[in-house]
């Protein structure tokens, strides 16, 4: 079905006809058809649904763009899709270039700007990193957006690597066990917040954007610092991976496999209700697989 040439979206002209790009093309909508059913980002009360897809420019947001509308038009996505952009005012941004695909591509869309740099800029000491205040500042245009166009969900390009480098980023730093859930109600308690390409890898993103020569830009325009803890995170996984691969997926199967009464927090297991004989405590094999 995917192979058919008459009835792809405009997002997909232009695609390689080669058998390994249509194999990462069904791999990618497989997987974020999984994510979405999965975590349940259709509603079932009948409602008709539209998203926010929020679109920067880079290589995931336009694999995240073209996969539901890959789905919408496969009749498999019921909501309707706005994309949008929110330029932050970033020095040497190439206003033209998102707006300029997205008309060229027949997406429906809104193009908001925000001078949120210039906030950021002048509230974050010299030598620190932006990164934190400018994501809140970002999400709270994006949640006004979202309601403004009557939208029940902001729906954000994160993939498998972001959430694995969340992960170890509150690990590592935040002495926690938290990461970017794939599905989450804002604290308004009015909007949810998607992330689709939960399980695709950012290999395939990056591989499939080039592909399709969507028009990239970079993500270092603010100047971002180099040293980032998320950087540093990456260089540690892209060395175990490279040591041991496939062991990314692996990592990213054991946020899908929590055992709370094989961890520590007494909020999540009741360990001094515990009791001989008890049922609650789960007995298993304590034995780590060798990854293969």
């Amino acid at each position: 079905m995917l192979d058919d040439l008459d009835d792809i979206h405009p997002l997909f002209h232009g695609a390689p006809s080669s058998a390994g790009f249509k194999k990462l093309r069904k791999r990618i909508v497989r997987q974020t058809r999984e994510a979405i059913d999965q975590y349940g980002m259709i509603e079932r009360d009948g409602k008709k649904q539209k998203w926010l897809v929020c679109l920067s420019g880079g290589k995931d947001s336009y694999t995240l763009l073209a996969v539901l509308h890959e789905l919408k038009w496969r009749g498999l996505l019921p909501v309707d899709l706005l994309a949008c952009n929110l330029d932050q005012g970033q020095p040497g941004f190439p206003a033209t270039v998102l707006p300029e695909f997205l008309e060229r591509m027949g997406v429906e869309h809104r193009i908001e700007y925000q001078d949120t740099y210039s906030i950021v800029k002048d509230k974050v000491p010299a030598g620190r990193t932006y990164c934190a205040l400018c994501s809140r500042l970002r999400r709270g245009n994006l949640y006004r957006i979202a309601r403004e166009e009557g939208c029940s969900a902001v729906v954000l390009g994160h993939h498998r690597d972001d959430i694995l480098e969340t992960f170890f980023m509150n690990l590592f730093h935040g002495g926690r066990l938290a990461t970017m859930p794939p599905k989450l109600v804002n604290e308004e308690g009015d909007l949810f917040l998607y992330r689709p390409l939960a399980h695709v890898a950012e290999a395939d993103c990056e591989k499939f954007a080039t592909a399709m020569n969507y028009p990239i830009i970079p993500c270092d325009l603010c100047g971002s610092q180099d040293g980032l803890q998320r950087q540093q995170v990456k260089q540690i996984l892209d060395q175990w991976e490279k040591n041991s691969p496939g062991r990314r997926q692996v990592m990213f199967r054991s946020l899908m496999n929590i055992r709370p009464s094989h961890m520590l927090d007494p909020k999540l297991f009741d360990f001094a209700g515990l009791a001989l004989g008890s049922e609650k405590f789960e007995q298993i094999d304590t034995e780590i697989p060798k990854l293969r």
